[in-house]
């Protein structure tokens, strides 16, 4: 690997912001996540610490949905941000994965939209949502009717911008043509799943976000926590890591194990060195990489403690050479999954 030793080191790097998409409003280039975190594997006390730690670090935008923890990862930032000036952070959330056991209490449906969202409000203790996702595009519902539904809802003043999760180019165009047409608020971000080691989005769903005034809020930057170089390979995972949870519905095991194989494991080890003479973390180096992307309004990073999160947040405002994204890509692209086939995220709740 060449030297890259002349491209400086980054150090006391402070949190960056960016506009969402088209609009007006600016988000923290990372975004603290709390799914399957909160309510589920930190109890309130570090939730609240967590949260802090990413105010503390000039970290304002925070991502829930209403099916984290069956509705407990709301109420749980609901109750951390309280206090908190309503106006100097932005709030995230999603509605379309079952919130109960009944018929109607999944999907975009008018109904369910409506519910989930007031629902959404008194958990997270707020008047009005910064952003509402469609957790997933609902093969089930007239798509005009999901639209109509979400513009009323910005008329009202319940949410200030709405956006998809997950949505392939297809989907997302025919979304906007109808909005268009009936004078809908248009869809201005998608959430999708994107790393140096899964690049779905940028043949398809990139070109026409950038066309259409859409900005990426990016989740499993750190592809599970393989970019941060803890999985060694010919080594068994860390006792405590995602890859021994087990139990866990969503994001355990069972998510992590398609990054396990030798060869990828080998190969982010060859980042080290890069990250090592940049000054940062391989977490933080994975992170810049994803918001070297233009297109990327910020970078989803979960954490259960605050430590995780101030080191986490430090992976913005580093501007990677052309040189050293090179670098990475040279190591990487190879292994990345990169098919638009594959566009849904292979975890059914992210």
């Amino acid at each position: 690997m060449r030297a890259l030793s002349s491209l400086g080191r980054h150090e006391g790097i402070s949190m960056q912001y960016r506009k969402l998409g088209s609009t007006g409003m600016y988000v923290s280039e990372i975004t603290y996540g709390n799914w399957i975190t909160h309510g589920s594997q930190v109890d309130s006390d570090s939730a609240k610490s967590c949260v802090r730690a990413a105010l503390d670090s000039g970290i304002t935008t925070f991502d829930t949905a209403d099916s984290y923890a069956f509705g407990r990862a709301e109420s749980v930032l609901g109750k951390s941000l309280k206090g908190v000036k309503r106006e100097s952070y932005e709030l995230i959330t999603k509605i379309y994965w079952p919130t109960g056991e009944g018929k109607n209490d999944r999907g975009l449906s008018r109904k369910h939209i409506f519910e989930s969202a007031h629902a959404s409000l008194n958990r997270l203790q707020t008047d009005h949502l910064d952003v509402l996702i469609c957790h997933r595009y609902d093969h089930e519902t007239p798509l005009e009717e999901t639209l109509a539904a979400f513009d009323d809802l910005i008329r009202q003043g319940k949410a200030h911008y709405i956006g998809v999760s997950e949505w392939n180019a297809t989907e997302i165009a025919s979304a906007l043509a109808i909005q268009d047409a009936k004078g809908y608020t248009r869809f201005v971000t998608n959430q999708a799943q994107y790393s140096a080691l899964y690049r779905v989005i940028e043949k398809e769903v990139v070109p026409l976000s950038e066309k259409e005034g859409i900005g990426q809020i990016v989740f499993s930057p750190l592809c599970q926590g393989v970019l941060t170089g803890k999985y060694l390979p010919g080594k068994k995972p860390p006792v405590n890591s995602r890859a021994n949870d087990k139990k866990s519905l969503v994001g355990g095991a069972g998510f992590i194990s398609g990054w396990l194989r030798e060869d990828v494991l080998t190969a982010v080890q060859k980042l080290k060195p890069i990250a090592s003479d940049l000054g940062i973390t391989m977490a933080q180096l994975a992170l810049a990489w994803v918001l070297n992307n233009s297109n990327v309004s910020s970078a989803i990073m979960g954490a259960t403690t605050a430590k995780q999160v101030k080191e986490n947040a430090k992976g913005s405002g580093i501007k990677l050479s052309v040189d050293v994204v090179s670098e990475m890509n040279k190591i990487l692209e190879k292994l990345a999954e990169t098919d638009p086939k594959k566009n849904q995220s292979p975890n059914p709740r992210a």
